[in-house]
């Protein structure tokens, strides 16, 4: 059996918000879910940057300088060095053009992030949020967000 999370998650991968901003946030998201679902919606802090990956809608990931294909494979390797350092940093060198960039600015085929908090809806009975809801729950937050659907 698979589940689906409809995922929020602050643009910055570092910043993270009060309990009190979290927990208005979730509650402004929860109105947007229809009844069962929203028994499934929860705020999560975490100590480090976690990887928030879109499962198995993974289509592939491009350079944001010059648009080039970058592999999964570099792009785990990548990952998983960063992941041993504790996620203390997110840049990485494209191996198309030599540039420097955050693994969170990479062009995903599906949004993929990196976040220290985040507000997931597991079977959210529903696809993406608006703009005008993503922007109300950003507001009730007080930073903005991306958002994705996770499919695993």
């Amino acid at each position: 059996m698979s589940d689906d999370y409809l995922t929020v998650i602050p643009t910055d991968p570092y910043w993270q918000p009060s309990r009190d901003a979290g927990e208005r946030a979730a509650a402004v998201m929860s109105g947007m879910l229809p009844g069962e679902a929203r028994r499934g919606l929860e705020g999560q802090w975490h100590d480090t940057v976690e990887v928030v990956f879109c499962g198995f809608r993974f289509g592939g990931i491009l350079c944001p300088h010059c648009g080039a294909e970058l592999t999964v494979n570099w792009w785990a390797d990548a990952v998983s060095a960063r992941y041993e350092e504790g996620f203390r940093t997110l840049v990485a060198t494209v191996p198309c053009c030599g540039v420097e960039t955050s693994l969170n600015d990479l062009v995903y085929d599906w949004p993929t992030g990196f976040a220290r908090f985040r507000i997931e809806a597991l079977d959210p009975e529903r696809s993406w949020l608006t703009e005008e809801e993503l922007g109300a729950v950003a507001g009730a937050l007080g930073h903005p967000l991306r958002q994705i659907l996770v499919h695993v």
